[in-house]
């Protein structure tokens, strides 16, 4: 089988990489480093080229905040819907999309909605599709852990509303994994919620997060939503992750059902304490 992959060069993409690797199928890596641009790839045309003798794509590609060189219309909508459209001039049939838990019909911010409106134009195509929906994704080189472990280290934990959102991080491998198993699924059409084995409050994720580093429970300073809105409109600046949007979605929470997951896989993902384990 030969897969082009995009977006390989990013946490979630070079994660599939390996795992890709590893399983035996011939891998094409694309990204920017090797010439491939989603931002000039807008038309089906644009992209006939580059989808020549593949069986199946997997697109990683995904920001979390938007910058001057990359918008959320661009890289989750128009490219990627460019791309599904020429699969099927293509012939190729089988299209793995990394979306976002969240990207439903709830979405309310733009990360959200530019994930969903390239999801629904894929599940509109005459391919054998797929839709992963990943919760918050950790793992090794993620920008999210370290922003997380960093705040988990400190000796006390200001937390919008003392961090009871609720959330269902999931490794890495087990989305990679995941990813690995739409390749040969017998069945097709499937949007999947890619979530960790339960959910967790974000301030206990975050005490476990110090547990694991050896440090006993911190004591948790809450900090009302609105406060904390308002700080992040600033501090996103300094720290792109601390856009208000994310702070929004994270208010909203970040659960879903683990039984179709586990169904699929045939194998309960990860646990908190197995996967930090092999971080």
């Amino acid at each position: 089988m030969n897969i082009l992959l995009t977006g390989a060069s990013g946490f979630i993409g070079s994660h599939v990489a390996s795992a890709l690797q590893a399983a035996g199928p011939s891998v094409k890596p694309a990204s920017r480093g090797n010439d491939l641009d989603f931002n000039r790839l807008l038309t089906r045309r644009a992209w006939q080229p580059q989808l020549e003798n593949f069986d199946a794509v997997i697109n990683c590609v995904g920001i979390i905040v938007e910058t001057r060189a990359s918008s959320f219309a661009v890289l989750h909508r128009e490219s990627p819907s460019a791309l599904f459209h020429a699969c099927v001039d293509a012939g190729i049939s089988r299209v793995i999309q990394v979306s976002a838990l969240g990207a439903d019909e709830r979405a309310f911010t733009p990360y959200q909605q530019s994930k969903k409106a390239a999801d629904d134009v894929l599940r509109s195509l005459p391919l054998d599709w797929f839709v992963l929906r990943p919760s918050l994704v950790y793992g090794r080189g993620g920008a999210s852990l370290s922003m997380f472990r960093r705040l988990a280290a400190l000796p006390l934990l200001p937390l919008v509303d003392g961090g009871r959102q609720m959330i269902q991080p999931v490794q890495v491998d087990d989305l990679a994994q995941t990813v690995l198993a739409c390749l040969t699924s017998p069945r097709v059409r499937i949007t999947l919620d890619v979530v960790g084995a339960a959910p967790v409050s974000l301030r206990d994720w975050l005490q476990m997060m110090r547990r694991k580093a050896g440090k006993s429970s911190a004591p948790v300073v809450p900090v009302p939503f609105g406060v904390s809105v308002t700080v992040a409109g600033i501090a996103r600046y300094l720290v792109p992750l601390l856009h208000p949007d994310n702070l929004r979605m994270l208010q909203q929470g970040n659960v879903a059902d683990v039984g179709p997951l586990a169904a699929f896989l045939g194998r309960m993902p990860l646990d908190f304490e197995t996967g930090w384990d092999r971080l």
